[in-house]
This record gives structure tokens, C-alpha cells and sequence, in this order.
């Protein structure tokens, strides 16, 4: 019974949205105070047991590579400057067991290329896929939804993917499942569709960027023609491992805040601001003061 310990961040799109700060430095990049959006991605993954951490990376995303490897220049000035509590800090980002792993994705062909991408490295084993600009937040005592849906897979042993209710006229933008109830937060998907309009939907339940998957999903993504929009889509390898085993849709604990867009970044940027410990009150002041 193998257990999830990889990690899929596919993080070689353009991020067109966020044009021109992102023309030369990737959108996973882009800080949520003084957090980069990739950073919170691979932490969740660390505390829901994950070890190895696959990057599906394009041109100009040298960013991520350099923020997880060693920066000797920096710890030299740190440390001569005596700023011992930052040094640490930027000597532990992740835990000395992580490893980080690069593939380049060759063409922007889509997400399900990106994880086709990362079959090498996976092989035969289940793995996790976290889209950055997804923040998923959560509090104590709850645990960060990528280990909530760890153990939804530890307990049934199938595919397992995050979902949350939309707005009717939103589902032409998100995958959107039919399910079939099993619990209160669990259910099995009878169907998935990439990008319908909203008088197509099968139903408001909508994938976001959170995926447990078995290795059987690269069979499918190995054999797709080209999907919505030009691109191999994730949904349609999903849609065609539902013939061959259970699916699950699981309905997470947690706020998400999508950071793919203007607004839900902001919105993020406000709601880590307010409980940032350094400016936390000083900033809730500030809003105070601006309305």
C-alpha cells in the first residue's frame, strides 16, 4: 500500500493575468505579505507528508529553482550583519528531508501535459497535484486540505479531488462533476466536464487545484488528443479513468482564495496581512484609517 509522497506543482504558465509583473518573474512567485504563492503550495504539501517536491517548469521560471536552493551570498550578509533569526529562517525553508526535482515542460500544452510531464519521476505510485495559485488557508486545529485529502486516499485508496459549489454562471471556467453522494463531504464522480456553460453543467460543484491521483491517470494523459482550448486537459484523463476506477470528490475544510485573479489576490493579501504577527494590527489599523 503505497503511500502519497510526491508532489506535482505545474508551474510553467505564462500568467498572462498578472502582466507586466509577471513578464520576467513566474506568478508562483508573486508574495502574499512576504510569502510567495509557491511556498504556502509546498508547505501544505510537507505537512501532508510529502518528500518529493516535482516543479513542471518553462522559460523565466528560474525564480522557483533559486528560492528553494541555497543562497550563500545571502546567508554570508546575514550573518555578518548578525540578523540571526532571518539567516535561520532562509536556511529552513523546507525541511533538510525535501528534495526538489525540475522538469521542463517543453511546449505549453496544458495541465495534463504538465503532469504527463512528471511520469518519470512518479512512476507507479499515487501523487499529489497542488496548482500555487490556488491558496487553500486553513486554521488550527484543521490541517492543511492537501493532508485532509491525503488521508481521504489513505482510507479508500482511490483518486481523490478537491471541489467547492460555484456560482452557476462560473462553471464555464472550472471543471464541474456530477457526483453521487457518499457522505457529507465525500462523493463519488459519475462525470466530469471541462469548461461547460452554465446551462450544460451537470451540476455547481467545481474542481479546484487540488489532486490526489493513482498512476493509472498517465495512461489516459498519454493517449489524449488535444482538448478545450488547444491544450491536453487534466479533466479529460480524469473523465476517462472514471471507466476504469473510483473517483472521489472531496469537499475540503478550508478557505480558498484564488489567486490566479486580481481580486482574490488582494483578498489573500488582506486576510494574511490582518493576522501577519510583525504588522498584523498596524495593518488592520491602516484599513481602519482608509475607509
Amino acid at each position: 500500500m503505497k503511500k502519497v509522497t510526491k508532489a506535482v506543482f505545474p508551474v510553467a504558465g505564462l500568467g498572462t493575468r498578472f502582466l507586466p509583473a509577471t513578464k520576467a518573474s513566474p506568478k508562483e512567485m508573486m508574495p502574499i505579505v512576504d510569502k510567495p504563492l509557491i511556498q504556502f503550495a509546498v508547505e501544505e504539501a510537507v505537512a501532508a507528508g510529502v518528500t518529493d517536491m516535482i516543479f513542471v517548469t518553462g522559460r523565466s521560471k528560474r525564480a522557483i529553482e533559486d528560492h528553494f536552493d541555497k543562497a550563500y551570498e545571502l546567508e554570508t550578509e546575514l550573518e555578518r550583519r548578525g540578523k540571526t533569526e532571518m539567516l535561520e529562517f532562509v536556511r529552513n525553508l523546507l525541511p533538510k528531508n525535501i528534495n526538489c526535482i525540475y522538469i521542463r515542460q517543453p511546449e505549453a500544452l496544458g495541465l495534463g501535459h504538465a503532469v504527463l510531464c512528471a511520469q518519470p519521476v512518479v512512476g507507479d505510485e499515487p501523487f499529489a497535484v497542488i496548482l500555487a495559485d490556488d491558496l487553500l488557508d486553513t486554521i488550527s486545529p484543521v490541517p492543511p486540505v492537501m493532508k485532509q485529502m491525503v488521508d481521504v486516499y489513505d482510507h479508500y485508496r482511490s483518486s481523490v479531488i478537491g471541489v467547492q459549489q460555484v456560482p452557476r454562471e462560473d462553471t464555464k471556467s472550472y471543471g464541474i462533476v456530477e457526483v453521487k453522494k457518499m457522505t457529507d463531504d465525500l462523493e463519488q464522480i459519475v462525470r466530469i466536464v471541462e469548461k461547460p456553460k452554465p446551462e450544460d453543467a451537470p451540476s455547481t460543484l467545481a474542481v479546484v487545484g487540488r489532486y490526489v491521483l493513482t498512476p493509472r491517470i498517465f495512461h489516459h494523459l498519454a493517449r489524449l488528443g488535444k482538448g478545450s482550448g488547444g491544450e491536453i486537459q487534466l479533466t479529460d484523463g480524469i473523465a476517462a479513468l472514471l471507466a476504469e476506477e473510483q473517483v472521489l470528490a472531496y469537499r475540503y475544510q478550508g478557505k480558498r482564495y484564488d489567486c490566479g485573479s486580481k481580486l482574490g489576490y488582494l483578498e489573500a493579501t488582506v486576510a494574511f496581512g490582518l493576522r501577519h504577527p510583525e504588522v498584523g494590527n498596524e495593518f488592520a489599523e491602516l484599513l481602519q484609517s482608509m475607509k
